[in-house]
């Protein structure tokens, strides 16, 4: 038998979904696995030193960062385990992740691929890198070829996630009355049909998206509502991608738990074109939608290929707020087009929207990755303004025009990061930003309306970052 450890670094404060869905695969093919959440226990000598596949979950770039800086731990406990590393970032670092050690490296729809090298494993193959003709490179000799990325449609399972921490040690869902709810999570779909430039989806998925089937996605939520969750999270990178597959499941699962909430990721664009469907939203128990807004300057939305306009965004606000719903948009407020004045506009816009509230405060600090595959460095501005490939880092390093822009993108985060630790409000942090920003450029910060004691809106105590 063969002993296959699944770690995850960091998941957004979610119980992650990219742990208990191969859990389940490798369960089946005959594996013994055991899950690792690095964000809420410590790396112990005991499940490393077992192993004989260590597998880590990237999703992100900071999932990575921190994988890569538990591998040499991973290495001394033991030395002999083979590595894998999948998720997004997987397969855009491939040649980094070789160079470390890494043996097994999945993008995609990798639970096909990752059952393919533990059977492997399991009859003595030989798991090391076979170049073919062409770009691709394969793993699972003498096994059918399991490409790198793969898109196959596969039939998902039910998630395992009975050797993950328990959903209370996750993140809460906080409500303006100040109640707190157990969170859990789940997906409903891969992918994604859009190919924004900066996005880390696209380069694996290249504007393909899968369905994750309606009958799973509700037996994966009743097995969490049992272990006490009492709202759910779907982790969809746009949850209107199938809209019908979507609202099928919120349907249900209002029909089902009529008293459980949830909340979803999905873009402006699809926000505009389906806004008929926000009512539906809100009646099935979604309580916000977090949407990529990234910039109130169209200029740098259509850098980033977003798809929609500056007025879009504000459309999409003044239905939400007809609908009496929530919004909770995002921004990367720090690109090498930002100006002290376009950071400041952005600033007005929100407050001028009335979203100051809405907006986690770590948004205010956010500066844009240009990762390994992005479709950023289509654009001879970026590649003219950016560095060679900085491995490490994970990112093409870049840096604004102006030196002032990024002494204030990192007096923000400085000062977020402060503000949280201590307490503060959003308004109050906010606040303090306004402050900044308006002193980086030289003027004087108008008075702000009175703070709120409390948020106004409800919102997960650990923010999307990513």
């Amino acid at each position: 038998m063969v002993n296959v450890l699944l770690i995850s670094t960091y998941e957004l404060g979610r119980q992650p979904f990219g742990l208990a869905e191969p859990a389940a695969w490798l369960e089946r093919a005959g594996a013994k696995v055991s899950c690792l959440d690095l964000s809420r226990d410590e790396l112990g000598e005991g499940a490393v030193g077992s192993a004989d596949i260590v597998a880590f979950y990237i999703p992100m770039h900071t999932a990575t960062r921190l994988a890569v800086a538990v591998l040499p731990k991973v290495r001394r406990l033991n030395p002999r385990a083979k590595l894998a590393f999948y998720g997004l970032y997987a397969p855009v670092n491939e040649p980094y992740l070789r160079s470390l050690g890494a043996e097994i490296i999945v993008g995609g729809e990798f639970e096909e691929g990752l059952t393919r090298a533990v059977e492997g494993l399991a009859v003595g193959a030989d798991l090391r890198v076979r170049p073919v003709e062409g770009a691709s490179r394969f793993i699972g000799t003498p096994l059918p070829d399991v490409p790198v990325v793969s898109l196959a449609r596969q039939k998902f399972l039910i998630p395992n996630r009975s050797g993950l921490p328990r959903p209370t040690r996750y993140a809460k869902l906080r409500l303006p009355n100040g109640e707190k709810k157990i969170v859990g999570s789940t997906e409903a779909s891969r992918g994604c049909k859009h190919l924004c430039r900066h996005c880390p989806i696209v380069p694996v998925y290249n504007g393909h998206f899968r369905i994750i089937p309606r009958d799973i996605v509700l037996e994966d939520i009743r097995q969490q509502v049992v272990a006490g969750v009492e709202h759910i999270t779907f982790g969809d990178p746009d949850f209107l991608n199938g809209p019908r597959h979507a609202l099928e499941i919120a349907q249900a699962l209002h029909q089902e738990f009529p008293r459980l909430t949830y909340d979803a990721t999905i873009k402006i664009e699809h926000l505009l074109k389906h806004s008929s469907c926000l009512a539906a939203l809100r009646d099935t128990g979604c309580l916000f939608v977090t949407s990529a807004a990234e910039s109130v300057d169209d200029a740098v939305l259509a850098r980033l290929d977003k798809g929609h306009t500056v007025a879009d965004f504000v459309a999409v606000v003044e239905h939400f707020r007809e609908a009496g719903l929530c919004l909770s948009p995002t921004f990367v407020p720090f690109t090498p087009w930002t100006t002290l004045q376009g950071y400041l506009r952005l600033l007005e816009r929100i407050l001028d929207l009335g979203m100051a509230d809405n907006v986690a405060p770590v948004q205010l600090g956010i500066r844009l990755l240009i990762p390994a595959g992005s479709r950023l460095l289509e654009l001879c501005e970026v590649r003219e303004m950016t560095g060679p490939f900085d491995e490490a880092a994970l990112v093409y390093p870049w840096a604004s025009p102006d030196p002032e822009v990024d002494e204030l993108c990192r007096a923000v985060q400085a000062s977020v990061h402060g503000a949280e630790k201590a307490g503060a409000t959003r308004r109050e942090i906010f606040a303090r930003v306004w402050e900044l920003a308006h002193r980086a450029a030289g003027q004087p910060a108008p008075q702000l309306p009175k703070l709120r004691a409390r948020a106004t809106v409800p919102y997960l105590t650990e923010p999307w970052y990513c």
